[in-house]
């Protein structure tokens, strides 16, 4: 068997189309049906239902996709050091961000792809959680750091870390605030966040199990500023724990103790992308970066 069959392979599976997966190999259609039946023929097994159109995988193929994978996954990072040492991987990429840079270590990742990758060219754009989603989507990103749930089928990720927020308050809260209930804080003034921002959504989330909604008074698309505006008496707002806790320390805000909201920092690319040298690489990079085992995705 050949290494282009067991791409088309895992392709056909991930995108259950044909036509998607000739497009995203640029290669014809007849090319991938002879590429996936000249494979069921060395195999000697169904890897593929075929149905009105359909195609989906057979229980032997669902069997077997972890397992190719994981081959293109090592065949790949050997190409990746290949080409490292050869210093052949060019090209642009472009890298959403979301937050603080050092929250995200973004500065230690760019570090590593220059290292690694040094004939990258690398930019950067600051963008909200959803935007990052829809830049990578229409390739108009590369990749992109992401806070939130995943869940556009285009779209893998590699996990980088849980996330907990708290709701904070203005110090003048301080007496009553440990006797409030939900609804009491939801009708406080709540300084919120653009609707494709990760705050907004988790915001909705956290008073929406309760069936309320929080009053928003203002909007900042900053996400660093409700801090300062929270200090300032403007109202109540999620703030990231790490951040809550140094600002409750210091006097700054209070924290009502009654919530807690959890969500995940990931790395976002295409998922007909997670075979590309230039995305094996940067996921090489990020999980030196963060410490990750080094897993086929």
């Amino acid at each position: 068997m050949e290494i282009y069959q067991l791409r088309t392979f895992v392709t056909v599976a991930k995108l259950g189309h044909i036509t998607k997966a000739a497009d995203a190999l640029h290669v014809t259609q007849p090319a991938v049906t002879g590429h996936i039946k000249a494979l069921e023929q060395e195999l000697g097994i169904a890897l593929f239902e075929r149905s009105h159109g359909k195609i989906s995988l057979t229980k032997a193929g669902e069997i077997l996709l972890p397992e190719v994978e994981k081959t293109l996954y090592a065949f790949n990072s050997t190409l990746v050091r290949a080409k490292e040492i050869k210093g052949e991987i060019s090209g642009r990429v472009i890298v959403g961000t979301i937050g603080d840079p050092d929250f995200l270590r973004l500065g230690s990742f760019l570090s590593g792809l220059m290292t690694t990758l040094p004939l990258l060219e690398i930019k950067t754009r600051s963008a909200h959680a959803m935007a990052i989603l829809d830049g990578v989507t229409t390739k108009k990103m590369t990749a992109g750091f992401h806070i939130g749930t995943v869940i556009n089928p285009d779209l893998a990720s590699l996990p980088l870390r849980s996330i907990r927020y708290r709701v904070v308050a203005p110090p003048s809260f301080a007496e009553r605030l440990p006797g409030c209930g939900w609804g009491d804080v939801a009708a406080m003034p709540w300084i919120g966040a653009p609707e494709k921002c990760h705050i907004h959504q988790l915001l909705l989330s956290l008073f929406g199990q309760h069936g309320l909604r929080p009053n928003i008074v203002m909007e900042t698309d900053e996400l660093n500023a409700p801090h300062s505006l929270v200090r300032a008496g403007l109202g109540f707002a999620l703030l990231r724990e790490d951040l809550a806790l140094a600002a409750a320390a210091r006097g700054d805000i209070v924290i009502w103790s009654h919530a807690t909201i959890g969500t995940q920092l990931s790395f976002v690319y295409r998922a007909d992308m997670d075979i590309e040298p230039m995305i094996v690489g940067m996921l090489a990079v990020l999980r030196d970066t963060w410490d990750l085992e080094d897993t086929a995705p």
